[in-house]
């Protein structure tokens, strides 16, 4: 007999993901295979009927706050690193439809010809009518990270919870590529990630999402199925929460 399907744990979620985690084993740019796996995995979780929006980075292709060393000044690789964004969006984009999951793309940057611009309405009612929204573009503006965008756009759209995807298995008391004896939270408070800097999310981005009393859960993107069975309710990667706040 088939296993029963599960049911989701959550109506509506942003999904944070890196551009770098769309690189695979490469150096840079998109490994088509991962994409391909990223996209199922995605689409797997949408299949249990919950809604899905998608912040994507660009730092594959380019990252801003490396602007100095390409004697580029901040604004205009802020610029550069959110088109980036746009062209990880679409290749996206292209591999959910492939894996039979409705998208779109909307983005904060004015490029209509491309890509929808994003509007909170019209991407609430993308999502009521089962389409997974992939936002690029960051926040439209230089200085911001797509950590905060992904924060923004989570409160914006009312999500439930960001899931933010990493190379690691959660969040570290210390680096674990650095310190292989590195301690792994299971839950740890906004203030706490705050106060020890623990460096997995930008700081305007959890200051944002502490204010806001918004959820993240920090996990690994590598693992098959973590996607899946976070939205089913499986205790997964690291919650980052309120004090009390068990969810």
């Amino acid at each position: 007999m088939p296993a029963p399907q599960r049911s989701p744990g959550y109506k509506r979620i942003l999904l944070k993901l890196s551009g770098e985690s769309l690189m695979g084993d490469r150096d840079s740019g998109i490994n088509p295979l991962t994409l391909k796996n990223i996209a199922f995995e995605i689409s797997s979780a949408h299949s249990l009927g919950i809604q899905i929006a998608i912040v994507v980075g660009g730092g594959n292709i380019f990252r801003g706050v490396k602007s100095s060393e390409y004697s580029i000044g901040r604004v205009t690789a802020d610029y550069m690193g959110m088109l980036a964004t746009v062209i990880n969006a679409l290749a996206l984009n292209e591999a959910l439809n492939a894996a039979g999951s409705a998208a779109t793309v909307m983005t904060a940057l004015e490029i209509s010809r491309v890509v929808e611009p994003y509007g909170r309405e019209q991407a609430l009612r993308h999502l009521d009518k089962g389409r997974i929204i992939v936002f690029a573009g960051g926040t439209g503006n230089p200085y911001f990270t797509t950590d905060t965008a992904a924060t923004l756009r989570a409160i914006e759209i009312n999500a439930q919870v960001i899931l933010k995807a990493t190379q690691v298995d959660g969040v570290y008391d210390r680096d674990p590529a650095k310190e292989p004896g590195a301690k792994l939270f299971s839950r740890v408070t906004y203030e706490q990630v705050l106060r020890d800097k623990l460096g997995v999310i930008d700081l305007t981005a959890i200051s944002m999402a502490m204010e806001q009393q918004m959820p993240i859960v920090v996990f690994n993107i590598g693992e098959r199925g973590n996607i899946e069975k976070i939205v089913s309710g499986d205790k997964v990667g690291t919650l980052i929460a309120g004090e009390g706040d068990e969810r």
